[in-house]
């Protein structure tokens, strides 16, 4: 069987504030084999820099993997805001939206979109927990899950709902930037499965980078590894060569380094592209998680 892409490029995304944000890192797997590579950038990278690479500097046939929720959740309110009078009807709709009301944020940030009256309320942001939170309307336990996310709760992960915006692990910050960048994107590169998969070329999808450490042998509690010899043993349990180094490495390179290596080997595996809970409206308004079945 012909390999569907040539490349394989995993972003650990970041919704940080500032120009430049520590937390991305970037990563190659050449789809010939080798160890996977970081793709550096000597100030850093920002999320502005990430948008131009994917729009202008993407190698053909890539497989790009970000590490960030595509859209809010849908279906268990039947929108992503209940309540409101004018209802998005999809993701591409949710992601213009986001951009218009955030176009005077510098650095793809989303502050103005969780600080608006309109939206404000569905967030948990800082001490205050909005009257909407909840689907019921109830300020209430982790907040609403995409269908996506109760797939990756079932495979053992811990995932946070993207309308948290408190703590260390929360995801909404980076979620809310990325959608930004997935508006810039349109008509550049397809984004999985918002966009049906073409037979030919590159595309975007959704990773959770714990899903690659899981499979790597890695429990969700020992998901990130800080060791050049951990993450090499993971990278060893998906069949791919070691990456040069010895002692630490900060867990956002080594999330980059094992998932493009993953993407690589699981990427031409039929079931990937066709979870059995992803419908087409799902795929149309939540979008799904490569890997999450």
């Amino acid at each position: 069987m012909t390999a569907r892409f040539r490349q394989f490029l995993a972003i650990d995304w970041s919704g940080a504030r500032g120009p430049v944000q520590k937390g991305i890192a970037l990563a190659l797997a050449d789809g010939a084999g080798g160890p996977p590579v970081l793709v550096e950038r000597g100030r850093g990278w920002s999320r502005s820099d990430v948008l131009a690479l994917l729009r202008e500097d993407l190698p053909r046939d890539t497989l790009v993997g970000v590490d960030l929720g595509i859209a809010l959740p849908f279906a268990d309110c039947g929108a992503y805001f209940p309540g409101r009078d004018v209802l998005l009807p999809d993701a591409p709709e949710l992601w213009a939206l986001i951009d218009e009301i955030c176009a005077d944020d510098a650095n793809l940030a989303a502050q103005s979109f969780v600080d608006h009256p309109d939206f404000a309320p569905y967030f948990r942001n800082g001490t205050l927990t909005g009257a909407q939170f909840g689907c019921d309307g109830a300020a209430h336990g982790r907040g609403r899950f995409r269908v996506t996310e109760h797939a990756q709760a079932l495979m053992g992960c811990k995932p946070y709902s993207n309308f948290n915006l408190v703590g260390a692990a929360q995801v909404g910050k980076s979620s809310l930037t990325g959608m930004r960048m997935l508006h810039r994107l349109r008509d550049h590169l397809p984004v999985w499965p918002v966009d049906p998969l073409p037979g030919q070329g590159s595309v975007l999808v959704e990773i959770y980078t714990s899903l690659a450490a899981r499979e790597a042998g890695r429990s969700a509690a020992k998901a990130k590894m800080r060791s050049h010899e951990e993450l090499n043993a993971a990278l060893a349990s998906l069949g791919s060569m070691p990456v040069k180094g010895h002692g630490p490495i900060d867990d956002h390179s080594s999330d980059a380094l094992l998932t493009a290596a993953w993407l690589r080997r699981v990427a031409d595996e039929p079931g990937r592209w066709a979870p059995s809970a992803l419908t087409p409206d799902l795929a149309r308004t939540e979008g799904w998680t490569f890997g999450a079945f």
